[in-house]
């Protein structure tokens, strides 16, 4: 144990809690040290680059999934938590809060609230009237609620927002994006990350509506940036004015104007620090039995139908589409189907008969209580038919008649058929298979030492119901099954849920949102009992389930993003095992075989280290529209021939795309990583390492120094248990404490724990008067190699705390030292000192003449870092200037093209004038002209008075950047000692 003096731990507790820049690595420190999370040298990166300039807005961190973005939030958070601006507001999909709550309060101690209508409503009967204004916790909500709520937030002044799956947002250019834009608009002057996998998906154009909310100063507005760069992929058009910019220079052009707000890193790219498992595939094929071959058939004839009553023109894709997947589930999914069609037609036929001009047909929503990802896919799906909806969306009456009944009852006995053919098969026959491939599955998680934990995805509720409740119980699975879905209301999950929160009661597990907390006491039931998961589409987000390694794919969507997602539930960083991947192949149906080898061959979605990477998410845009693509190929083909020349076609064109996309845009704009940028990386990794030895060493000197009389110390492994309480009147746990990561059995004591804190704050209080100090380097474990040669030497030193506040507060302890010989030291030799043990302390008095030679040391070392800092700040200030000359460019630019094609106009309506030998027609066309003047003529007194408010748009931001330069400076004296090395 290293005996420490009062000056010792004063000077530790300051470096603890000093402020530092915006892009010093040093500044993740302490927050590094509080966060249970491993290392990476890549989030590091990330999250100072989120605010490296303290002039910045915000930031586009759009690392590849499965790389921590949430890890790299998180730290900035926790900055921006011990930096005591705890206005932070988390806006992420509904199904994510319960997960984004327990990761802050699981790696970084950080509470949160997540607010729903239910608990905002609550909240403001209690007499707050504005619930998202809340003191010691971080808001949570939905994109929803956010938007219903946007007035709210609009009147907090919020230190950081953080909005995850930002790419929903990505549209908010368009004017009919009331969602994005809503949001967009009430959090137009709080500084913001947006996390997202796929910045960059179909237009250069959503990276103008994301870009857009960071800040709306990077670009001119959307005709400037439509004009300039929205066409860089295609050929440019020329106009008389302006010259032809080529490609590259363009894409070069908006690499550095989204540098300072856009960082990715590939999966590829960190093999080095992070190992990832690999996914293991096994297909199971299945042979249907001679009854549901039958059913297929007759469904797959039914659907063929030119006219059909119970799927209505506007929704008969993504209702025949939904049919196919139902049938393709299971016999009990399709029959249950088809008996609610059967009761809808009844009706329908009932309605016909008492007001033929108002019946309302079938609506796709009754096939939402079967298939769960309706609302998802309807929401994205616009059928390519004319509709039959009305100008609000929803469906309209439709114009039935008397004769309409007889062709609605001869349809209705069809359905009635196949219902009870489908109630007829009792034994599944991909049922039967999936019995086979779970033990094929268990056997070889077990070969791979992972948990005997498997989870089956269905798209149907009924599909799911019969798996649960009849098949696996049936094979000795009854005791081990956990379904999990959108309402997870069965009986099961309401006691599971009682469990939970009984046994939760008062921990910081509990959000107080039922759904969130729901599904985590499913989760943590899965985790310690439940063998098997039966879920729904409702786990494939927002889940973590790296305990687990076992992924079926009962039903398996044509989404490639869907299916991707499902896997990145088990497959994911944390993974400790190889994950197996199961997929059910009906081998007598050629298209299911060809949308699974694409799936398979052309996504690599099942094998491999990675799967499918972003990029080729990216250019599918739209699952949906892709599994409309696939919808088509069933619907329109017949044999088996078409089945494989339509496959081939789409193959082809996928090819195609995959490989033109790959190679251009996205890491044109987006991806930096050559050797430089690598080798950053690793001297981060060790820097930071370093800082975060030094930072642990400190707190723990300081805290035994201070408790030394309160607390039990152990040997050499960093724990101690409180004797007696420090802090009379505080309630301070008796512990046990232990640092480190990964502690289960003690309190985690870290620069931001309450004791360490009160510790802290202390010792910075406390007095420190003029001694002598002796440092025994003889003593010392290890080599100080700078101090071998100071034994038997002596000399003076004072520490000040030096705070400069300009654009943002910054704190630098400042060491004067001298020798006997009035020789001046360094600050880096002498800060070593206080590595050693001290010996002795004496009273003593430091003379006059010392004094005044240490305060012309100290005056130089405050100069130089004052003028560190306004050079740094100067260089922050010209950047911005740089991005605000771009964005006035822009805009005049903007104005410009209305002018050019006033001109160009005229000028071709002149050339028309000059060779018509028609009278009338000349006259019609110098009538054009002289509007064409007036329109032109009005575009430039617009123009004139535009760039006026443009100048002084950017003249009044000059102005609130160089008030902000201004600089405050104050000193602080810690202490002055005379200094001895024995």
């Amino acid at each position: 144990m290293q005996k420490i003096t009062p000056y010792h731990a004063k000077y530790f507790a300051f470096e603890l809690t000093k402020r530092l820049a915006s892009d010093s690595l040093e500044k993740l420190s302490s927050t590094l040290s509080n966060a249970q999370v491993d290392l990476k040298p890549h989030q590091i990166e990330a999250a100072l680059f989120a605010f490296k300039s303290p002039l910045s807005k915000g930031a586009i961190l759009a690392d590849e999934v499965g790389l921590g973005k949430t890890i790299e939030a998180g730290l900035v958070l926790s900055q921006k938590w011990a930096e005591r601006k705890r206005k932070l507001l988390l806006i992420v999909p509904a199904n994510l809060r319960k997960q984004w709550s327990q990761e802050l309060i699981d790696k970084f101690f950080l509470p949160s609230l997540i607010l729903e209508a239910k608990s905002f409503n609550q909240i403001v009967k209690s007499g707050n009237l504005n619930p998202l204004d809340q003191e010691g916790k971080i808001i949570i909500c939905s994109y929803q609620f956010a938007r219903s709520k946007s007035p709210y937030i609009k009147k907090i002044n919020w230190d950081l927002v953080v909005i995850d799956e930002a790419h929903r947002l990505r549209n908010v250019y368009k004017t009919n994006n009331k969602v994005a834009r809503d949001i967009r608009d009430s959090l137009q002057h709080a500084p913001k990350i947006l996390l997202t996998a796929t910045p960059l998906q179909n237009s250069l154009l959503e990276l103008y509506g994301l870009v857009s909310i960071i800040d709306e100063n990077l670009f001119g507005d959307l005709a400037s940036y439509r004009g300039r760069y929205a066409k860089a992929g295609k050929e440019q058009e020329n106009t008389n004015d302006q010259e032809e910019v080529p490609k590259q220079t363009l894409f070069e052009e908006l690499r550095l104007r989204l540098r300072p707000v856009c960082i990715r890193t590939l999966r590829r790219q960190v093999l080095e620090y992070i190992n990832y498992t690999e996914r293991k595939p096994i297909t199971q094929e299945y042979l249907p039995s001679e009854l549901e071959t039958n059913l297929y058939n007759g469904m797959s004839e039914y659907l063929h139908r030119e006219k059909l009553y119970a799927l209505p023109a506007a929704q008969r894709q993504l209702m025949t589409m939904i049919l196919r997947k139902l049938l393709a589930s299971s016999s009990y999914a399709i029959a249950d189907t088809l008996n609610n069609f059967v009761t809808k037609l009844d009706n329908l036929v009932e309605e016909i008969k008492i007001n033929e001009t108002e019946a309302i047909g079938i609506d796709a929503s009754i096939l939402s209580g079967n298939y769960e990802g309706f609302d998802e896919t309807a929401d994205e799906w616009i059928d390519d038919e004319e509709g039959d909806e009305d100008e609000d969306g929803k469906q309209k009456k439709s114009k039935y008649t008397s004769s309409d009944i007889v062709f609605i009852e001869k349809e209705k006995q069809d359905l009635i058929k196949y219902r009870d053919l489908a109630k007829e098969i009792f034994s599944n026959s991909k049922g039967e298979a999936l019995i086979v491939a779970l033990k094929k599955g268990f056997e070889m998680t077990e070969s791979l030492g992972a948990n005997k934990k498997a989870i089956i995805f269905t798209e149907s509720t009924i599909t799911q119901k019969y798996l649960a409740e009849s098949l696996l119980p049936s094979y000795g699975y009854k005791d081990k099954i956990l379904v999990f879905n959108g309402s997870n209301n069965d009986l099961q999950s309401k006691n599971i849920y009682a469990n939970w929160t009984s046994k939760n009661k008062n921990t910081d597990k509990i959000s107080g949102s039922k759904t969130a907390d729901t599904r985590a006491a499913l989760i943590d039931y899965f985790k310690s009992d439940a063998e098997i998961m039966i879920a729904t589409e409702a786990a494939a987000e927002g889940i973590n389930l790296q305990f687990c390694s076992l992924v079926i794919n009962y039903d398996l969507p044509w989404n490639p993003q869907r299916i991707e997602q499902r896997i990145g539930r088990c497959h994911r960083y944390g993974q400790k095992h190889d994950v197996v991947v199961v997929n059910f192949v009906n081998r007598k149906n050629a298209a299911d075989s060809r949308v699974y080898d694409l799936l398979d061959q052309k996504f690599n979605l099942f094998k491999g280290v990675f799967g499918v990477s972003d990029e080729i998410l990216g250019i599918i845009a739209s699952g949906v529209d892709f599994e409309k693509r696939i919808a088509a190929i069933y619907q329109s083909c017949r044999t088996d021939d078409e089945i494989n020349t339509a496959f081939n076609k789409l193959q082809k064109e996928m090819e195609h795309t995959i490989q033109e996309n790959m190679s251009d845009t996205r890491q044109t704009l987006l991806e930096n990583f050559d050797t430089e940028v690598h080798e950053k990386l690793k001297l981060n990794l060790s820097e930071s390492q370093l800082f975060l030895d030094k930072y642990n060493q400190w707190l723990w000197d300081a805290t035994q120094f201070f408790l030394q009389d309160n607390a039990i110390f152990g040997n050499n492994d960093y724990s101690f248990t409180l004797k007696s309480n420090p802090f009379p009147g505080e309630d301070i746990d008796s512990g046990p404490y232990k640092m480190g990561k990964n502690i289960e059995d003690a309190h985690i004591y870290r620069p931001g724990h309450p004791l360490a804190e009160k510790i802290l704050t202390t010792l910075k209080n406390s007095s420190t008067p003029e001694a002598e100090i002796e440092f025994d380097l003889t003593k010392h474990q290890g080599v100080v190699s700078v101090l071998s040669n100071m034994i038997g030497k002596s000399g003076y030193l004072r520490v000040t705390n030096l705070t400069v506040e300009a654009l943002e507060a910054e704190d630098t302890v400042i060491f004067s030292a001298l020798n006997s010989q009035n020789e001046t030291i360094e600050p880096d030799i002498i800060k070593k000192l206080f590595s050693l043990s001290s010996t002795s302390v004496t009273p003593s008095n430091i003379i006059s003449g010392i004094s005044d030679k240490l305060d012309e040391i100290d005056s130089k070392q405050t100069n130089t870092i004052v003028d560190q800092i306004a050079n740094r700040n100067g260089h922050f200030f010209t950047a911005e200037l740089d991005k605000l000359d771009a964005w006035a460019d822009d805009k005049r630019c903007s104005l410009k093209t209305v002018l050019s094609e006033c001109d160009s106009e005229i000028s071709k309506l002149k050339k028309e004038s000059r060779v018509s030998a028609n009278l009338g027609e000349t006259l019609g066309i110098q009538k054009k002209i002289r509007e064409l003047d007036g329109k032109r003529d009005k575009a430039w007194k617009e123009y004139d008075e535009s760039t006026r408010v443009i100048e002084k748009q950017k003249d009044q931001l000059i102005d609130d950047l160089e008030h902000k330069l201004h600089q405050s400076i104050i000193k602080q004296p810690l202490f002055t000692i005379a200094w001895k090395v024995v």
